[in-house]
Protein backbone atom coordinates (compact mmCIF):
# COMPACT_ATOMS: atom_id res chain seq x y z
CA UNK A 1 0.00 0.00 0.00
CA UNK A 2 1.56 3.47 -1.18
CA UNK A 3 0.07 6.44 1.19
CA UNK A 4 0.46 10.05 -0.09
CA UNK A 5 -0.06 12.59 1.83
CA UNK A 6 -0.68 16.10 0.74
CA UNK A 7 0.68 19.07 3.32
CA UNK A 8 3.24 18.22 5.74
CA UNK A 9 2.71 20.47 8.72
CA UNK A 10 0.72 19.38 11.97
CA UNK A 11 -2.23 17.28 10.68
CA UNK A 12 -0.19 15.25 7.65
CA UNK A 13 2.85 14.68 9.84
CA UNK A 14 0.54 12.89 11.97
CA UNK A 15 -0.81 11.13 9.41
CA UNK A 16 2.49 9.69 8.30
CA UNK A 17 3.62 8.93 12.02
CA UNK A 18 0.57 7.18 13.00
CA UNK A 19 0.70 5.02 9.99
CA UNK A 20 4.45 4.02 10.51
CA UNK A 21 3.87 3.38 13.95
CA UNK A 22 0.85 0.97 12.58
CA UNK A 23 2.92 -0.89 10.00
CA UNK A 24 6.01 -0.79 8.46
CA UNK A 25 4.63 -2.20 5.16
CA UNK A 26 3.37 0.72 4.01
CA UNK A 27 5.27 3.34 1.54
CA UNK A 28 5.02 6.65 2.69
CA UNK A 29 5.19 9.51 0.71
CA UNK A 30 4.43 13.55 1.78
CA UNK A 31 4.73 16.34 -0.39
CA UNK A 32 4.32 19.98 0.88
CA UNK A 33 4.65 23.14 -1.57
CA UNK A 34 6.57 25.08 1.47
CA UNK A 35 10.23 24.67 2.70
CA UNK A 36 9.20 24.08 6.14
CA UNK A 37 7.55 20.82 8.05
CA UNK A 38 5.87 20.02 11.34
CA UNK A 39 6.38 23.77 12.53
CA UNK A 40 4.46 25.78 14.89
CA UNK A 41 2.30 28.31 13.35
CA UNK A 42 0.77 29.00 16.93
CA UNK A 43 4.82 30.04 18.12
CA UNK A 44 4.97 32.66 15.84
CA UNK A 45 3.92 35.43 17.34
CA UNK A 46 6.08 34.91 20.41
CA UNK A 47 9.04 34.54 18.00
CA UNK A 48 8.41 37.99 16.13
CA UNK A 49 8.13 39.42 19.72
CA UNK A 50 11.35 37.56 20.79
CA UNK A 51 9.86 35.25 23.40
CA UNK A 52 11.15 32.59 21.68
CA UNK A 53 14.65 33.50 20.66
CA UNK A 54 15.32 30.85 18.35
CA UNK A 55 13.08 30.26 15.08
CA UNK A 56 14.80 26.66 14.80
CA UNK A 57 12.78 25.93 18.05
CA UNK A 58 9.64 26.27 16.23
CA UNK A 59 11.10 23.50 13.24
CA UNK A 60 12.38 20.90 15.87
CA UNK A 61 12.02 18.31 12.45
CA UNK A 62 13.23 18.51 9.02
CA UNK A 63 12.58 15.74 6.17
CA UNK A 64 15.75 13.97 6.77
CA UNK A 65 14.81 13.47 10.57
CA UNK A 66 10.99 12.06 9.27
CA UNK A 67 13.51 10.20 6.74
CA UNK A 68 15.36 8.68 9.44
CA UNK A 69 12.69 8.45 12.41
CA UNK A 70 9.59 6.90 10.57
CA UNK A 71 11.05 5.71 7.07
CA UNK A 72 8.59 8.45 5.35
CA UNK A 73 9.55 10.06 2.62
CA UNK A 74 8.79 13.85 3.10
CA UNK A 75 9.24 15.98 -0.28
CA UNK A 76 9.50 20.09 0.59
CA UNK A 77 9.10 22.60 -2.30
CA UNK A 78 6.96 19.89 -3.84
CA UNK A 79 3.30 21.02 -5.26
CA UNK A 80 0.94 18.65 -6.14
CA UNK A 81 -0.91 20.01 -9.14
CA UNK A 82 -3.75 17.37 -10.35
CA UNK A 83 -4.91 14.02 -9.23
CA UNK A 84 -6.46 11.79 -11.35
CA UNK A 85 -8.57 9.93 -9.23
CA UNK A 86 -9.57 7.26 -12.02
CA UNK A 87 -6.02 6.14 -12.43
CA UNK A 88 -5.25 7.13 -8.71
CA UNK A 89 -2.29 9.35 -10.08
CA UNK A 90 -0.76 12.72 -9.21
CA UNK A 91 0.62 15.47 -10.85
CA UNK A 92 3.66 16.93 -9.02
CA UNK A 93 6.00 19.58 -9.79
CA UNK A 94 9.30 20.74 -8.05
CA UNK A 95 9.05 24.11 -7.23
CA UNK A 96 12.98 24.66 -7.41
CA UNK A 97 13.85 22.57 -10.65
CA UNK A 98 10.38 23.02 -12.49
CA UNK A 99 10.47 19.02 -13.50
CA UNK A 100 7.17 17.78 -13.31
CA UNK A 101 6.56 13.63 -12.62
CA UNK A 102 3.55 11.65 -12.12
CA UNK A 103 3.20 9.66 -8.28
CA UNK A 104 1.19 6.35 -8.20
CA UNK A 105 -1.02 6.21 -4.81
CA UNK A 106 -3.56 3.56 -3.35
CA UNK A 107 -4.39 5.72 -0.11
CA UNK A 108 -4.79 10.10 -0.54
CA UNK A 109 -4.76 12.26 2.15
CA UNK A 110 -5.38 16.04 1.88
CA UNK A 111 -3.62 17.65 4.51
CA UNK A 112 -3.87 21.12 2.79
CA UNK A 113 -3.99 23.23 5.13
CA UNK A 114 -5.85 27.09 4.63
CA UNK A 115 -4.41 30.47 3.77
CA UNK A 116 -4.97 33.66 5.09
CA UNK A 117 -7.77 35.59 3.66
CA UNK A 118 -6.36 38.97 2.20
CA UNK A 119 -8.96 41.61 2.68
CA UNK A 120 -9.93 44.53 0.36
CA UNK A 121 -8.03 46.86 -0.59
CA UNK A 122 -4.89 44.92 0.47
CA UNK A 123 -6.03 41.88 -1.95
CA UNK A 124 -5.30 44.62 -5.14
CA UNK A 125 -1.47 45.10 -5.46
CA UNK A 126 1.63 44.01 -3.33
CA UNK A 127 3.76 45.90 -0.66
CA UNK A 128 6.85 45.48 0.90
CA UNK A 129 5.79 46.21 4.37
CA UNK A 130 2.12 44.21 4.47
CA UNK A 131 2.64 40.19 5.97
CA UNK A 132 0.40 37.51 7.24
CA UNK A 133 1.64 35.04 9.89
CA UNK A 134 0.64 31.58 8.79
CA UNK A 135 4.05 29.54 7.93
CA UNK A 136 7.90 30.15 9.41
CA UNK A 137 8.69 31.77 5.97
CA UNK A 138 6.49 34.99 7.27
CA UNK A 139 8.08 34.70 10.34
CA UNK A 140 11.57 35.08 8.47
CA UNK A 141 9.74 37.95 6.41
CA UNK A 142 8.87 39.80 9.36
CA UNK A 143 11.91 39.42 10.85
CA UNK A 144 13.70 41.10 8.22
CA UNK A 145 11.60 43.71 7.64
CA UNK A 146 11.98 44.63 11.44
CA UNK A 147 15.43 44.83 10.83
CA UNK A 148 14.33 48.49 9.12
CA UNK A 149 12.83 49.41 13.12
CA UNK A 150 9.36 50.14 12.19
CA UNK A 151 7.27 52.42 14.49
CA UNK A 152 4.03 51.94 14.52
CA UNK A 153 2.32 49.23 12.92
CA UNK A 154 -1.22 48.27 11.34
CA UNK A 155 -3.13 44.85 12.06
CA UNK A 156 -6.53 43.92 10.35
CA UNK A 157 -8.62 41.66 12.30
CA UNK A 158 -8.70 41.12 16.06
CA UNK A 159 -8.79 36.98 16.43
CA UNK A 160 -5.92 34.99 17.79
CA UNK A 161 -3.38 35.47 15.63
CA UNK A 162 -4.50 39.95 15.55
CA UNK A 163 -4.13 39.53 19.27
CA UNK A 164 -1.19 37.52 19.72
CA UNK A 165 0.88 40.03 17.69
CA UNK A 166 -0.98 43.02 19.20
CA UNK A 167 0.94 41.99 22.58
CA UNK A 168 4.29 40.92 21.02
CA UNK A 169 4.82 44.02 19.21
CA UNK A 170 3.66 46.42 22.03
CA UNK A 171 6.25 44.81 23.64
CA UNK A 172 8.72 45.44 21.09
CA UNK A 173 7.66 49.18 21.20
CA UNK A 174 5.84 49.81 18.71
CA UNK A 175 2.69 51.51 18.27
CA UNK A 176 0.02 49.08 17.46
CA UNK A 177 -3.69 50.19 15.70
CA UNK A 178 -6.06 47.56 15.55
CA UNK A 179 -8.71 48.03 12.35
CA UNK A 180 -11.65 45.23 12.79
CA UNK A 181 -14.86 44.96 10.77
CA UNK A 182 -16.90 43.30 13.91
CA UNK A 183 -18.10 45.31 16.73
CA UNK A 184 -16.04 43.35 19.00
CA UNK A 185 -12.96 41.91 19.33
CA UNK A 186 -12.86 38.22 19.07
CA UNK A 187 -15.85 37.74 17.42
CA UNK A 188 -16.46 34.00 18.17
CA UNK A 189 -16.82 34.63 21.78
CA UNK A 190 -19.71 37.00 23.44
CA UNK A 191 -19.32 40.70 23.39
CA UNK A 192 -20.48 41.25 26.89
CA UNK A 193 -17.06 39.43 27.71
CA UNK A 194 -14.88 40.48 24.62
CA UNK A 195 -15.23 44.15 26.08
CA UNK A 196 -13.47 43.39 29.27
CA UNK A 197 -10.69 42.14 26.87
CA UNK A 198 -11.05 45.55 24.85
CA UNK A 199 -10.79 47.75 27.98
CA UNK A 200 -7.70 45.83 28.98
CA UNK A 201 -6.30 46.23 25.76
CA UNK A 202 -6.88 49.90 25.89
CA UNK A 203 -5.44 50.67 28.73
CA UNK A 204 -2.35 49.11 27.69
CA UNK A 205 -1.73 51.69 24.81
CA UNK A 206 -3.63 49.33 22.05
CA UNK A 207 -5.72 51.89 19.34
CA UNK A 208 -8.52 49.47 18.61
CA UNK A 209 -11.13 50.78 15.95
CA UNK A 210 -13.99 48.38 15.61
CA UNK A 211 -16.97 48.45 12.81
CA UNK A 212 -14.64 49.25 10.04
CA UNK A 213 -12.35 48.31 7.63
CA UNK A 214 -9.38 49.95 5.38
CA UNK A 215 -11.15 51.65 2.59
CA UNK A 216 -8.19 53.27 0.39
CA UNK A 217 -4.35 52.79 0.27
CA UNK A 218 -1.44 55.30 -0.57
CA UNK A 219 1.87 54.42 -1.41
CA UNK A 220 3.44 52.48 -4.32
CA UNK A 221 5.65 50.30 -3.09
CA UNK A 222 5.01 50.34 0.48
CA UNK A 223 1.50 51.32 2.42
CA UNK A 224 2.29 54.70 3.41
CA UNK A 225 -1.07 55.86 4.86
CA UNK A 226 -4.46 54.20 4.65
CA UNK A 227 -8.20 55.29 5.14
CA UNK A 228 -10.85 53.78 6.67
CA UNK A 229 -14.54 53.02 5.62
CA UNK A 230 -15.14 55.52 8.80
CA UNK A 231 -12.63 58.58 7.75
CA UNK A 232 -10.34 57.57 10.50
CA UNK A 233 -6.74 58.22 8.49
CA UNK A 234 -3.49 55.62 9.70
CA UNK A 235 -0.26 55.74 9.07
CA UNK A 236 1.67 52.48 9.32
CA UNK A 237 5.66 51.12 9.11
CA UNK A 238 4.23 47.72 8.96
CA UNK A 239 0.62 45.69 8.56
CA UNK A 240 -0.12 42.70 9.55
CA UNK A 241 -3.18 40.87 7.82
CA UNK A 242 -4.77 38.69 10.53
CA UNK A 243 -8.16 38.44 8.79
CA UNK A 244 -8.80 35.08 9.53
CA UNK A 245 -8.03 31.52 7.09
CA UNK A 246 -9.82 29.85 4.25
CA UNK A 247 -9.51 25.93 3.90
CA UNK A 248 -7.05 25.21 0.82
CA UNK A 249 -9.61 22.93 -1.30
CA UNK A 250 -8.87 24.13 -4.49
CA UNK A 251 -6.85 21.00 -5.42
CA UNK A 252 -9.62 18.05 -3.45
CA UNK A 253 -12.92 20.12 -5.33
CA UNK A 254 -11.26 19.44 -8.84
CA UNK A 255 -11.09 15.91 -8.52
CA UNK A 256 -14.46 15.55 -6.68
CA UNK A 257 -13.97 16.12 -2.94
CA UNK A 258 -17.55 17.25 -1.47
CA UNK A 259 -17.35 19.87 0.72
CA UNK A 260 -19.19 20.99 3.72
CA UNK A 261 -21.72 23.52 5.01
CA UNK A 262 -18.10 25.26 6.04
CA UNK A 263 -16.80 24.99 3.18
CA UNK A 264 -14.09 22.67 4.16
CA UNK A 265 -13.82 19.56 3.20
CA UNK A 266 -16.78 17.15 4.54
CA UNK A 267 -15.52 14.19 6.19
CA UNK A 268 -17.23 11.37 8.19
CA UNK A 269 -15.74 10.51 12.05
CA UNK A 270 -13.32 8.50 10.36
CA UNK A 271 -11.70 11.61 7.96
CA UNK A 272 -12.81 9.94 5.01
CA UNK A 273 -14.32 12.29 2.69
CA UNK A 274 -17.15 10.83 -0.21
CA UNK A 275 -14.43 9.47 -2.59
CA UNK A 276 -12.73 6.29 -1.81
CA UNK A 277 -9.64 6.01 -0.85
CA UNK A 278 -9.40 9.74 0.12
CA UNK A 279 -9.01 11.61 3.19
CA UNK A 280 -8.99 15.27 4.49
CA UNK A 281 -7.52 16.22 8.06
CA UNK A 282 -6.23 19.49 9.55
CA UNK A 283 -7.16 23.22 8.27
CA UNK A 284 -8.98 21.61 5.32
CA UNK A 285 -11.34 19.32 6.78
CA UNK A 286 -14.71 19.99 8.44
CA UNK A 287 -15.42 18.85 12.31
CA UNK A 288 -18.24 18.81 14.00
CA UNK A 289 -19.70 20.03 17.57
CA UNK A 290 -19.64 17.94 20.42
CA UNK A 291 -22.89 19.37 21.66
CA UNK A 292 -25.02 19.91 18.54
CA UNK A 293 -23.52 17.00 15.71
CA UNK A 294 -23.75 19.69 13.05
CA UNK A 295 -20.92 20.79 11.12
CA UNK A 296 -18.21 23.56 12.46
CA UNK A 297 -14.59 24.87 11.24
CA UNK A 298 -12.61 25.43 13.81
CA UNK A 299 -8.92 24.98 12.43
CA UNK A 300 -6.73 25.08 15.36
CA UNK A 301 -3.04 22.94 15.75
CA UNK A 302 -4.54 20.44 18.38
CA UNK A 303 -7.35 19.53 16.01
CA UNK A 304 -5.17 19.00 13.11
CA UNK A 305 -2.82 16.48 15.09
CA UNK A 306 -5.75 14.82 16.25
CA UNK A 307 -7.25 14.36 12.87
CA UNK A 308 -3.99 13.36 11.42
CA UNK A 309 -3.52 11.10 14.46
CA UNK A 310 -7.24 9.32 13.21
CA UNK A 311 -6.65 8.93 9.67
CA UNK A 312 -3.14 7.36 10.11
CA UNK A 313 -5.02 4.64 12.05
CA UNK A 314 -7.46 4.24 9.90
CA UNK A 315 -5.74 3.89 7.15
CA UNK A 316 -3.93 1.06 8.17
CA UNK A 317 -6.61 -1.12 9.73
CA UNK A 318 -7.30 0.84 12.72
CA UNK A 319 -10.66 1.94 14.94
CA UNK A 320 -9.85 5.24 15.94
CA UNK A 321 -12.82 7.57 15.18
CA UNK A 322 -13.07 11.40 15.41
CA UNK A 323 -15.45 12.61 18.27
CA UNK A 324 -16.18 16.19 17.40
CA UNK A 325 -15.12 19.30 19.30
CA UNK A 326 -15.91 21.74 21.39
CA UNK A 327 -14.36 24.97 19.82
CA UNK A 328 -12.09 25.36 22.95
CA UNK A 329 -9.76 27.68 22.64
CA UNK A 330 -7.41 30.03 24.86
CA UNK A 331 -5.19 33.28 24.09
CA UNK A 332 -2.80 35.71 26.25
CA UNK A 333 -3.31 39.83 25.82
CA UNK A 334 -0.85 40.97 27.76
CA UNK A 335 -1.32 39.98 31.26
CA UNK A 336 -4.83 38.96 30.78
CA UNK A 337 -5.51 35.39 30.03
CA UNK A 338 -8.95 33.96 27.65
CA UNK A 339 -10.74 30.88 26.98
CA UNK A 340 -13.75 29.16 25.80
CA UNK A 341 -15.09 26.17 25.17
CA UNK A 342 -18.47 24.67 23.96
CA UNK A 343 -21.35 27.00 23.05
CA UNK A 344 -21.64 30.79 23.33
CA UNK A 345 -24.97 32.53 24.58
CA UNK A 346 -25.34 33.78 20.75
CA UNK A 347 -25.01 30.28 19.62
CA UNK A 348 -26.43 28.38 22.17
CA UNK A 349 -29.89 30.64 21.42
CA UNK A 350 -29.56 30.37 17.60
CA UNK A 351 -29.74 26.36 18.37
CA UNK A 352 -32.85 26.75 20.31
CA UNK A 353 -31.29 26.36 23.90
CA UNK A 354 -33.10 28.13 26.76
CA UNK A 355 -30.33 28.48 28.94
CA UNK A 356 -29.52 29.88 31.98
CA UNK A 357 -26.66 32.29 32.13
CA UNK A 358 -24.07 32.78 35.40
CA UNK A 359 -21.35 35.13 35.74
CA UNK A 360 -19.07 33.94 38.26
CA UNK A 361 -16.34 36.44 39.66
CA UNK A 362 -13.99 34.84 42.06
CA UNK A 363 -10.42 34.86 42.69
CA UNK A 364 -8.74 32.40 40.95
CA UNK A 365 -7.10 31.21 44.20
CA UNK A 366 -6.62 32.59 47.88
CA UNK A 367 -6.47 36.15 47.98
CA UNK A 368 -4.60 35.97 50.67
CA UNK A 369 -1.66 34.49 48.26
CA UNK A 370 -2.66 37.23 45.63
CA UNK A 371 -5.22 35.10 44.02
CA UNK A 372 -6.39 37.90 40.98
CA UNK A 373 -10.25 38.04 40.01
CA UNK A 374 -11.38 35.36 37.71
CA UNK A 375 -14.75 36.07 35.36
CA UNK A 376 -16.65 33.34 34.48
CA UNK A 377 -19.54 32.95 32.25
CA UNK A 378 -21.32 30.03 31.91
CA UNK A 379 -24.18 28.32 30.10
CA UNK A 380 -26.73 25.33 30.59
CA UNK A 381 -29.94 24.10 29.49
CA UNK A 382 -32.79 24.46 31.49
CA UNK A 383 -34.32 21.55 29.44
CA UNK A 384 -32.05 18.90 31.04
CA UNK A 385 -29.30 20.78 33.48
CA UNK A 386 -26.37 20.04 30.91
CA UNK A 387 -23.40 22.35 30.90
CA UNK A 388 -23.48 23.92 27.41
CA UNK A 389 -20.62 26.27 27.76
CA UNK A 390 -18.14 28.69 29.16
CA UNK A 391 -16.19 31.80 28.75
CA UNK A 392 -13.33 32.65 31.39
CA UNK A 393 -11.37 35.56 31.55
CA UNK A 394 -8.30 36.54 34.30
CA UNK A 395 -4.63 36.79 34.74
CA UNK A 396 -4.71 33.30 36.17
CA UNK A 397 -6.24 30.04 36.41
CA UNK A 398 -8.44 30.52 33.42
CA UNK A 399 -6.52 27.50 31.36
CA UNK A 400 -7.32 24.96 34.37
CA UNK A 401 -10.93 25.99 34.84
CA UNK A 402 -11.55 26.11 30.96
CA UNK A 403 -9.97 22.69 30.51
CA UNK A 404 -11.84 21.25 33.67
CA UNK A 405 -15.57 22.60 31.82
CA UNK A 406 -14.29 20.75 28.33
CA UNK A 407 -13.61 17.77 30.02
CA UNK A 408 -17.62 17.84 32.21
CA UNK A 409 -19.11 19.21 29.00
CA UNK A 410 -17.54 16.10 26.29
CA UNK A 411 -19.07 13.68 29.48
CA UNK A 412 -21.85 15.25 29.13
CA UNK A 413 -22.34 16.61 32.94
CA UNK A 414 -24.93 18.69 34.17
CA UNK A 415 -24.43 21.74 36.59
CA UNK A 416 -24.76 19.87 39.47
CA UNK A 417 -22.16 17.38 38.01
CA UNK A 418 -19.89 20.27 38.04
CA UNK A 419 -20.06 21.15 41.88
CA UNK A 420 -19.51 17.49 42.80
CA UNK A 421 -16.12 16.95 41.06
CA UNK A 422 -13.21 16.21 43.45
CA UNK A 423 -11.02 19.06 42.34
CA UNK A 424 -7.45 19.58 43.66
CA UNK A 425 -7.63 22.40 46.46
CA UNK A 426 -4.39 24.64 48.15
CA UNK A 427 -3.98 28.18 48.90
CA UNK A 428 -1.70 29.09 46.16
CA UNK A 429 -3.73 27.37 43.42
CA UNK A 430 -7.62 27.14 44.25
CA UNK A 431 -10.36 28.79 46.43
CA UNK A 432 -11.83 25.80 49.07
CA UNK A 433 -14.86 26.36 46.89
CA UNK A 434 -13.50 26.55 43.66
CA UNK A 435 -14.48 28.90 40.74
CA UNK A 436 -15.58 25.31 38.67
CA UNK A 437 -17.87 23.90 41.71
CA UNK A 438 -18.93 27.34 42.48
CA UNK A 439 -20.33 27.55 38.80
CA UNK A 440 -21.82 24.12 39.20
CA UNK A 441 -23.62 25.11 42.56
CA UNK A 442 -24.81 28.29 41.39
CA UNK A 443 -26.12 27.03 37.86
CA UNK A 444 -27.89 24.11 39.46
CA UNK A 445 -29.39 26.72 42.11
CA UNK A 446 -30.21 28.96 39.67
CA UNK A 447 -32.15 25.88 37.56
CA UNK A 448 -34.14 24.78 40.35
CA UNK A 449 -35.13 27.60 42.56
CA UNK A 450 -32.69 30.66 42.27
CA UNK A 451 -32.90 32.09 39.17
CA UNK A 452 -30.54 34.37 37.56
CA UNK A 453 -30.95 37.82 35.48
CA UNK A 454 -28.43 38.85 33.31
CA UNK A 455 -27.72 42.89 33.33
CA UNK A 456 -28.80 42.17 29.33
CA UNK A 457 -32.14 40.30 30.50
CA UNK A 458 -32.91 42.81 33.06
CA UNK A 459 -32.70 45.78 31.13
CA UNK A 460 -34.53 44.53 28.20
CA UNK A 461 -37.06 43.96 31.33
CA UNK A 462 -37.26 47.28 31.92
CA UNK A 463 -37.47 48.84 28.69
CA UNK A 464 -40.21 46.89 28.16
CA UNK A 465 -42.41 48.69 31.19
CA UNK A 466 -42.31 45.29 33.13
CA UNK A 467 -42.94 46.24 36.76
CA UNK A 468 -39.83 45.13 38.99
CA UNK A 469 -38.69 45.39 42.40
CA UNK A 470 -34.92 45.71 42.14
CA UNK A 471 -33.09 45.82 45.59
CA UNK A 472 -29.46 46.74 46.30
CA UNK A 473 -28.16 44.66 49.51
CA UNK A 474 -24.65 46.58 49.50
CA UNK A 475 -23.57 48.81 51.71
CA UNK A 476 -24.62 52.73 51.31
CA UNK A 477 -21.51 53.64 50.41
CA UNK A 478 -21.64 51.37 47.94
CA UNK A 479 -25.19 52.48 46.54
CA UNK A 480 -24.42 55.58 46.20
CA UNK A 481 -20.82 55.10 43.91
CA UNK A 482 -23.27 53.47 41.18
CA UNK A 483 -26.52 51.38 40.98
CA UNK A 484 -29.20 49.75 38.75
CA UNK A 485 -30.97 51.71 37.33
CA UNK A 486 -34.69 51.68 39.47
CA UNK A 487 -33.02 49.87 42.12
CA UNK A 488 -33.86 50.84 46.44
CA UNK A 489 -31.42 50.15 48.70
CA UNK A 490 -32.16 47.70 51.50
CA UNK A 491 -29.30 46.13 53.31
CA UNK A 492 -29.19 42.44 53.10
CA UNK A 493 -28.53 43.02 57.15
CA UNK A 494 -32.05 45.14 57.29
CA UNK A 495 -34.10 42.48 55.01
CA UNK A 496 -35.34 40.58 57.28
CA UNK A 497 -36.71 43.44 59.62
CA UNK A 498 -38.32 45.61 56.21
CA UNK A 499 -39.31 42.96 53.86
CA UNK A 500 -42.78 43.22 55.45
CA UNK A 501 -42.66 46.40 53.02
CA UNK A 502 -42.08 45.41 50.22
CA UNK A 503 -44.23 44.11 47.93
CA UNK A 504 -44.10 39.99 47.48
CA UNK A 505 -46.53 39.38 44.79
CA UNK A 506 -43.99 41.42 42.51
CA UNK A 507 -41.53 39.77 40.32
CA UNK A 508 -37.86 41.02 42.36
CA UNK A 509 -34.45 41.33 41.80
CA UNK A 510 -31.58 41.20 44.19
CA UNK A 511 -28.29 42.08 43.91
CA UNK A 512 -24.60 43.09 45.77
CA UNK A 513 -21.56 43.75 44.40
CA UNK A 514 -20.68 40.36 42.36
CA UNK A 515 -23.57 38.33 43.32
CA UNK A 516 -23.16 36.26 46.83
CA UNK A 517 -25.14 38.79 49.09
CA UNK A 518 -27.44 38.99 46.49
CA UNK A 519 -28.13 35.46 46.07
CA UNK A 520 -28.41 35.23 50.21
CA UNK A 521 -30.76 38.09 49.97
CA UNK A 522 -32.90 35.90 47.20
CA UNK A 523 -32.99 33.34 49.63
CA UNK A 524 -34.44 35.28 52.51
CA UNK A 525 -36.87 36.82 50.47
CA UNK A 526 -38.07 33.11 48.74
CA UNK A 527 -38.05 31.83 52.56
CA UNK A 528 -40.77 34.56 53.27
CA UNK A 529 -42.78 34.11 50.51
CA UNK A 530 -41.99 36.36 47.60
CA UNK A 531 -43.42 34.85 44.60
CA UNK A 532 -40.63 35.17 41.81
CA UNK A 533 -37.19 36.68 43.09
CA UNK A 534 -33.91 36.55 40.55
CA UNK A 535 -31.00 37.05 41.57
CA UNK A 536 -28.40 39.80 39.15
CA UNK A 537 -26.26 37.59 37.89
CA UNK A 538 -22.59 38.95 38.44
CA UNK A 539 -24.07 41.67 41.00
CA UNK A 540 -23.66 45.26 39.80
CA UNK A 541 -19.98 44.86 38.47
CA UNK A 542 -21.04 43.11 35.49
CA UNK A 543 -24.15 45.11 35.20
CA UNK A 544 -21.95 48.48 35.18
CA UNK A 545 -19.83 46.45 32.55
CA UNK A 546 -22.53 45.82 30.81
CA UNK A 547 -23.85 49.43 30.87
CA UNK A 548 -20.13 50.78 29.39
CA UNK A 549 -20.42 48.36 26.69
CA UNK A 550 -23.62 49.39 25.62
CA UNK A 551 -22.61 53.13 25.63
CA UNK A 552 -19.29 52.19 24.15
CA UNK A 553 -21.20 50.39 20.79
CA UNK A 554 -23.76 53.09 20.40
CA UNK A 555 -20.89 55.92 20.00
Amino acid sequence: MKIVVIGSVAAGTSVAAKARRNTEEAEIVVYDQGKDISYSVCGIPYHIGGEVEELSALTPRNAAWFKKRYNVSVFTEHKVTHVDQAKKQLEVTDLVSGEKKLENYDVLVFATGASPFTPPPFNQKEYDNVFQVRNIQDARDIGAYSAKQPKKALIIGAGFIGLEMTEQLIHKGLEVTIVQLEDQVMPPMDADMTFRVEEHMRAKGVNLILSDTVKTIEGETSVERVITTNGVTIEPDIVILSAGVRPNTELAKEMGVELGASRAIAVNNKMQTNLPDVYAVGDVAESFSVITGKPIYRPLGSTANKMGRIAGDVITGGDLEHRGVLGTGIFRIFDLHVGQTGLTEKEAKKEGYDVEILYNIKPDHAEYLGGKELTIKALADKETGRILGAQAIGQGGVDKRIDVIATAITFKAKAEDLFHLDLAYAPPFATTKDPVLYTGMALDNALKRNPLLTPAELIRRQNSGETLQIIDTRSKKDFDKSHVKGAIHVPLGELRSSNAELDKDVVTVTYCNKGVTGNASQNLLLNYGFKKVYNLSGGNKNYQSYLKMLKSKSK
